[in-house]
């Protein structure tokens, strides 16, 4: 069995509050009576204080805007990506250096076999794994995969890929990096789907060291199972357009998720052959507080299970594919707990990916 060593993380410089945002969102849409009411509701709700992101300019007036401009003019998907191969890299190795700093044995960044790079936000060729083979020195002949246009269950599709290959090869070892920077596609909207997604979305990196390593110190990979809910297609989808990516998220995705997560977990667990209470920790994606509502009432979880998850999205809101790797990283750092780990995320299709972890 293949096992995570070490997860890393990081975010940009620019720390946003949650009501300083709301306030960017009012000034730049100048929404209509009903949406200026809605807004500061479903922004009060979210269930977040702070969001990263690579631009100043969400806690800035009007005037101080750089990227935006004084009249939020939306930039081109072109302009978009040129930021994004900028700043995407950076924030990469960031995450990199911490991860190798946080495991137990030391590895040295050349012993890397695998690369897996995982982003929605962003796609160039060459993209961002070219880029960090040349920031990082890897080998030129380093085995690459690139996860694309996965959304926030791209990490655990990307985990399960760097299983396979250490199944496959003893010595592999497998680096698997999130990058997104959702913020970069802010659209000026007054569309309810918009305003929703603005409550939510934030920039940062995850990265993790995999190997099949049975001496290693860290989280078993024991079972993977993913569902697609056909029928939330239209629930959640980012399409490309020329001032950039256009994220659809309706309210119907909580009650979806509600509805499908414990048939997940069943047939989860049974194809295992564990029971519900072997599973001590949940590891759940925070893509909003919506929906680690909907998925402690469908599970019956006790007031404290989802902590973790919580306490992300209370810190950093709603990154994307790194967001799972940051709740993971949190259960990591607590040593002395043993026990299964469930962790589950969700995205377009609407896809629901899960692995059960042992510590």
């Amino acid at each position: 069995m293949s096992k995570i060593l070490a997860i890393g993380t990081a975010n940009p410089a620019h720390r946003h509050q949650q009501n300083d945002i709301m306030q960017f969102m009012l000034d730049a849409n100048n929404p209509d009576e009903k949406n200026r009411k809605l807004l500061p509701i479903l922004y009060h709700r979210s269930g977040i204080d702070t969001r990263y992101s690579v631009f100043s300019d969400f806690s800035l007036a009007r005037g101080q805007w750089a990227f935006f401009g004084d009249n939020c003019t939306m930039p081109s998907l072109e302009k978009r990506m040129t930021f994004y191969n900028q700043e995407a890299v950076k924030l990469s190795v960031s995450a990199i250096e911490d991860c190798l700093n946080s495991i137990e044995k030391p590895t040295d960044i050349q012993e890397i076999t695998h690369l897996i790079t995982v982003t929605c936000t962003g796609i160039t060729a060459p993209g961002l794994d070219i880029q960090l083979v040349q920031a990082l020195n890897l080998s030129p002949n380093i085995v690459r995969t690139s996860v694309n246009f996965m959304g926030c269950y791209a990490a655990l599709h990307a985990l399960k890929i760097a299983d396979a290959f250490c199944r496959a090869d003893a010595s592999a070892k497998v680096l698997v990096v999130c990058t997104e920077l959702c913020t970069l596609h802010f659209q000026k909207s007054n569309d309810v789907d918009a305003i929703l997604s603005s409550t939510l979305f934030a920039d940062g990196s995850a990265a993790c060291i995999i190997s099949g390593d049975k001496s290693a110190k860290g989280l078993e990979i024991k079972q993977f199972y993913s569902q697609i809910a056909l029928s939330g297609q239209a629930d959640m989808a980012w399409q490309l357009s020329s001032t950039g990516f256009l994220m659809t998220l309706t309210n119907h995705v909580p009650k979806l998720i509600k509805h499908e997560i414990k048939h997940l977990l069943e047939n989860s667990l049974q194809k295992l052959g564990i029971e519900t209470e072997s599973i001590t920790d949940w590891a759940i994606h925070p893509g909003g507080k919506n929906i680690l509502e909907a998925v402690e009432s469908s599970l019956e979880l006790a007031p404290d299970a989802l902590a973790e998850s919580y306490d992300v999205l209370k810190n950093y809101g709603n990154m994307s594919s790194p967001t799972i790797l940051f709740v993971l990283k949190k259960m990591m750092e607590d040593s002395n707990k043993k026990g299964n780990i469930f962790a589950i995320a969700f995205g377009p299709g609407i896809t629901m990916e899960s692995v059960i972890l042992e510590r």
